[in-house]
């Protein structure tokens, strides 16, 4: 694990693959996840060539919680913006799933840094209220922690029922944390929830706003779509592609929301070869 820092010195936690000099990938989970939901990927775009870090959004995984719960999407721009000035590339390529992709979106869209290309992941600007709001419940439950990790287990079987349960639980460690009473508890500090059922609208607004100058831009831009999502409808991803006829797109269908951890194999492939077409 490396640490970066964010916006105002926050403490960024990443992982890395790949060699020193190749084209920077810079890889953001969605609401809830850490970087760990990468690590298919970034090993994925290592072998072919690509320099990737996979990053714990603020107050997410083993980045550092903001003191003043400021986990707006405008600052987490402005985290991405400081951690490509750190690696030394002002020019990435961005990987964003879900609150990820809004927060690339938003900072190619906006101008706020450039990239090489653009991917996003089971996010665009029309989104089903429905399916964000599932998500929010799922990460509300059981507020006073799990006294197990098959405790977890059944809490995310719970929200994903097409995935298999794992036989062996050691792997959910990575997404709990044991408190002062011995209790598990999801890592991520459960301020960030406050007020986004109300952010949903506005932040639909903006990304469209993003989406119209993306398409002036005309960055070589990927959606790829779970095609058992009930986030992102195949009717969100058509009008995502209806602003930026550019931009090209995959469904994978047997995957849900969550795209990279439902099917690893035909979401990194389809990755790296939008990448290789794409990036010199």
């Amino acid at each position: 694990m490396l640490m970066l820092r964010g916006s105002g010195g926050i403490g960024i936690a990443a992982d890395r693959w790949g060699q020193q000099g190749d084209p920077l990938v810079l890889l953001q989970h969605g609401g809830g996840q850490t970087r760990h939901a990468w690590k298919g990927t970034g090993e994925a775009l290592a072998r072919a060539g690509f320099l990737a870090y996979a990053l714990d959004a603020r107050g997410h995984g083993d980045s550092d919680w903001d003191p003043d719960a400021d986990y707006t999407q405008e600052t987490m721009v402005d985290d991405l913006i400081a951690v490509a000035a750190e690696i030394g590339d002002s020019q990435p390529i961005l990987v964003g799933a879900s609150m990820g992709g809004g927060v690339s979106l938003c900072a190619v869209g906006e101008e706020r840094m450039t990239a090489r290309a653009l991917i996003l992941v089971d996010m665009g600007p029309q989104i089903e209220a429905a399916g964000a709001a599932r998500i929010l419940d799922f990460m509300r439950q059981s507020p006073d922690g799990f006294d197990s990790l098959e405790a977890v287990a059944d809490a995310i079987a719970n929200y994903q029922p097409h995935r298999k349960r794992p036989r062996v639980l050691d792997g959910l460690r990575k997404n709990v944390r044991l408190d002062e009473n011995g209790r598990l508890r999801w890592h991520w500090d459960p301020r960030y929830l406050a007020g986004k059922h109300s952010e949903i609208a506005e932040r639909s607004d903006r990304m469209q706003q993003a989406a119209e100058r993306l398409a002036e831009l005309r960055l070589p831009t990927l959606l790829v779509r779970g095609g058992l999502s009930d986030v992102l409808s195949e009717e969100g991803a058509q009008s995502f592609l209806a602003t930026c006829p550019h931009s090209e797109y995959v469904s994978v269908t047997d995957a849900a929301h969550m795209v990279a951890g439902d099917r690893n194999d035909l979401f990194s492939d389809a990755v790296v070869e939008f990448l290789r077409r794409h990036i010199s």
